[in-house]
């Protein structure tokens, strides 16, 4: 059918008549910007502005009344894509989650009851090696309301120790009504293997679930903490279907130790990451609720398929670099998963990729900032008040569907490699996800993926790290391997007085050169090489500017057809100026008739893989 025709006889009418005459104007200008002809284009030309995912999923330009999917149940109903709770207050919202735990209980305590005071409405308790000693847990959580403020543990292989003191504390808490307290426990043996982390054993998890079912609160015993795979890299469907096959391991070990189905579903609580891709993030709480219900379905226990969701901003997208840009990242993760229905949401402080104190702000400025990006969603931009507002939206439906469908269909290649403990001692969930994350550090280099701050609007002006930030062991950060070529600048700059210079040689008037120029500078930027950009130069005057700008390599700047006029000349006066390395900035055709002293040693493109380019440049400079 051409570009833009009518529906052919016969067929029903377009639910969106307009369609047509959008396509028709997509057409013309995806042919002009191609510098082809419309007939030129394939049937459907939007599908050429189609973006796929790392799970494979295509991202359409537009989604419209073709695309509208049945409307799902209401909140609280199965299969609970719109939320597990159709009661939830909302004037509270989800809640608002804060990690607390130092080595010092008291100051631990004060934390608490400061966060508790200021709009915190649910604690996670650091334990042990990740903060307050056992022993003096109730020193920690003295004053606290257990029935306002939801507990959950991080302790790690000391968990059934915390638990104990936890219980104690609970058996001299004075409430009526005990199923108002809720706490989490946190044993995350399966996913704590993934990460490497130490935990308990299956075993110990499922005694442990025996004991918190016995008690008359509200406990939940184990934690699936799909942040394990995030972090190492898995893509969203990725991480959905290794928690659902974590899942579905610890209901057959409790079922299998004789706990009832209804009991072993209510011991488990999930935990996820939102990251800056608000609608990514949407959808993945949306789709998790979905295919948690689908296994308790299966299970013949429908009704017990909400399993409360807690969402924690993304460390892997966190930055050393430009700190600051956090802000704007985690308020964005927090959106998406309060949005998506998230139960409680932490949203991590800005500098928690860097040592405390990094930047000369207190922690308590980074807490309350954490906690007030939540606030403002929740008391000024009123985002809890409604339940689910994303329902209807023919992207958000359509994502969410083939979300669940992506993230159902790895838990099934989980299941038939023998189940989760099996795909783990494998390695297939490893080596799946190890393939994504290269795949996004691929495209982070190639600067198709932005990380702003950091391959994109890079700050040279900023402070260098201490060495203990260079040094601290991290995630698979999605801005790392840039970072790192930051740290070589900033080594650099410790033993020369200066950062790695390149010369910026702009040719011909501002408008042949400027976006090149630009283009230029943000990247090398980006690899902590400073620009020297005197302005637009005569051949005759390249000479005198390399001598003076103290560079070692220089970049030409300027319109494929000046180059094909005067680059070869430029090129040679840079090599008799003694510079070392001479790149053009654009394609290697606008030069292919170029050889010998007069060919530029590379080139700057769109696509380059930035991250190995740098690093060949900042060797050559000895950084």
């Amino acid at each position: 059918m051409p570009i833009g025709s009518e529906a052919g006889a016969g067929l029903a009418p377009d639910p969106v008549p307009e369609y047509a005459a959008w396509r028709k104007g997509v057409a013309g200008v995806l042919a002009k910007a191609r510098r082809v002809d419309i007939a030129e284009l394939p049937t459907e030309p939007e599908h050429l502005l189609d973006e796929t995912t790392y799970d494979g999923l295509t991202i359409a330009p537009l989604y419209t009344r073709r695309d509208e999917l049945p409307e799902q149940p209401l909140p609280g109903t199965f299969p609970f894509v719109r939320g597990g709770d159709a009661t939830r207050d909302p004037q509270r919202g989800w809640f608002v989650g804060a990690f607390a735990g130092s080595a010092d209980a008291a100051s631990t305590n004060r934390a608490v009851l400061t966060g508790l005071e200021n709009g915190v409405s649910a604690v996670s308790l650091g334990v042990g090696d990740h903060g307050v000693p056992v022993t003096q847990i109730a020193t920690a959580l003295s004053g606290v309301l257990f029935e306002l403020a939801p507990l959950s543990l991080v302790a790690g292989a000391e968990v059934s120790a915390a638990a104990e003191q936890v219980f104690e504390v609970l058996d001299g808490y004075q409430l009526e009504d005990r199923t108002q307290i809720r706490v989490g426990l946190g044993a995350a043996p399966l996913t704590d293997a993934f990460a490497g982390h130490a935990d308990l054993d299956v075993e110990q998890a499922v005694a442990l679930a025996r004991r918190a079912i016995a008690r008359p609160e509200a406990v939940r015993a184990i934690t699936v903490d799909g942040t394990a795979f995030h972090n190492a890299g898995a893509a969203d469907a990725q991480e959905l279907g290794a928690s659902i096959a974590a899942g579905l391991a610890y209901l057959r070990a409790l079922t299998g130790a004789g706990v009832d189905i209804a009991d072993a579903f209510g011991q488990l609580e999930f935990r996820y990451a939102a990251t800056d891709d608000q609608f990514a993030t949407i959808v993945k709480f949306r789709a998790a609720r979905r295919l948690w219900a689908r296994v308790a379905q299966v299970c013949g226990a429908p009704a017990f398929g909400a399993a409360p969701q807690h969402a924690v901003t993304s460390s892997a997208m966190m930055t050393q670099r430009d700190p600051w840009v956090n802000l704007l990242r985690t308020t964005l993760a927090a959106f998406g998963a309060g949005v998506g229905g998230a139960d409680s949401v932490t949203v991590q402080p800005f500098d928690s990729a860097l040592p405390a104190g990094e930047l000369g702000v207190s922690q308590s400025f980074s807490e309350r900032m954490a906690r007030n990006i939540q606030l403002l969603l929740l008391e000024e931009s009123h985002l809890g008040h409604v339940q689910d507002p994303g329902a209807g939206s023919w992207y958000v439906e359509s994502l969410t569907d083939e979300l669940a469908a992506k993230a159902w269909e790895f838990m099934q290649e989980i299941e038939s490699a023998g189940g989760y403990p099996a795909a783990l001692d494998t390695g297939l969930i490893a080596a799946r996800v190890a393939e994504t994350a290269t795949a996004r550090a691929a495209d982070i280099a190639h600067r198709k993926t932005a990380v702003t701050g950091v391959n994109e609007f890079p700050n040279l002006a900023e402070a260098p790290l201490s060495e203990q930030a260079r040094e601290q062991a991290s995630l698979v950060r999605y801005g790392a391997a840039f970072e790192a070529l930051r740290n070589r600048s900033d080594a650099y700059l410790a033993v020369n007085g200066e950062r790695p210079k390149a010369l910026i040689v702009a040719l011909g008037p501002v408008a042949e050169h400027n976006a090149r120029t630009i283009f230029t500078a943000n990247v090398l930027a980006s690899g902590g090489i400073e620009s020297v950009n005197p302005g637009p130069l005569a051949v005759d005057g390249i000479a005198a500017a390399a001598a003076g700008s103290g560079a070692r390599i220089a970049v030409l700047c300027g319109a494929d057809k000046r180059y094909g006029e005067e680059a070869g000349a430029a090129v040679e006066a840079l090599r008799g100026a003694g510079i070392e390395t001479v790149l053009l900035a654009g394609p290697e055709k606008a030069v292919e008739h170029y050889s010998g002293t007069q060919r530029p040693d590379g080139f700057l493109s769109l696509r380059i893989d930035a991250v190995a380019v740098l690093s060949q440049l900042l060797e050559k400079v000895g950084a």
